[in-house]
């Protein structure tokens, strides 16, 4: 017997699930290996594992038929917390600018302020744009380039040109897709009703 779509969407423990917790894993330890011991190719190494696995847990979701609702939260919610991790990290080492530090988390803090209104509708999120995947493959691209930009030579140099110009790219589309996002919003506001909490059966 087949897993009923209100089954499947609810369950936890999924392959593609374990695949995002491994990922969100990789934060906390991307953030002491670039603090701390100042171990860069690990680092990279780790953002590498990370691009990996965000698209091996949508590839598997699809691919095993194990779509959840935890998935289609993990996985934006990685995605935040790899950009906020490398800008911190890149911040406190001096690499990017602050401006560069603020205009990411600027961008999603928008995105936060918009639930709310999104709740009043019976949404707690819209799907993710793929203008928002874009944005996020570069920045991917760009953190670690410009990680390796670091120092002096041809390879340093050329690193930290092709990771300046996905980091502006990046940059650019990340706030065209929270534009588009808020515009959603606004649109899903006129266009429907306020959702009515259901009434309490019991007697």
């Amino acid at each position: 017997m087949g897993v009923s779509e209100e089954s499947m969407s609810a369950r936890v423990w999924t392959v593609p699930n374990i695949v995002s917790m491994v990922r969100l894993a990789g934060v906390p330890l991307f953030l002491w290996l670039v603090l701390g011991p100042e171990q860069d190719v690990l680092a990279l190494a780790v953002l590498m594992v990370a691009g990996l696995t965000d698209w091996l847990d949508g590839w598997l979701a699809r691919r095993l038929d194990q779509r959840s609702n935890l998935g289609q939260i993990l996985d934006p919610v990685a995605d935040r917390l790899y950009i906020l991790a490398v800008v911190v990290g890149l911040l406190l080492r001096d690499i990017i600018p602050w401006w560069v530090a603020v205009a990411l988390p600027l961008r999603d803090l928008l995105l936060w302020v918009l639930v709310p209104f999104l709740r009043t509708r019976g949404y707690s999120a819209l799907p993710v744009h793929f203008l928002g995947k874009a944005a996020t493959f570069n920045l991917l691209y760009a953190f670690p380039l410009l990680l390796l930009g670091e120092g002096t030579g041809v390879l340093p140099t050329l690193a930290s040109v092709f990771g300046w110009a996905f980091a502006w790219w990046g940059i650019c589309l990340y706030w065209w897709a929270g534009v588009l996002y808020a515009w959603q919003v606004r649109t899903l506001l006129r266009e429907t009703d306020r959702a009515i909490p259901a009434e309490d059966s019991s007697p």
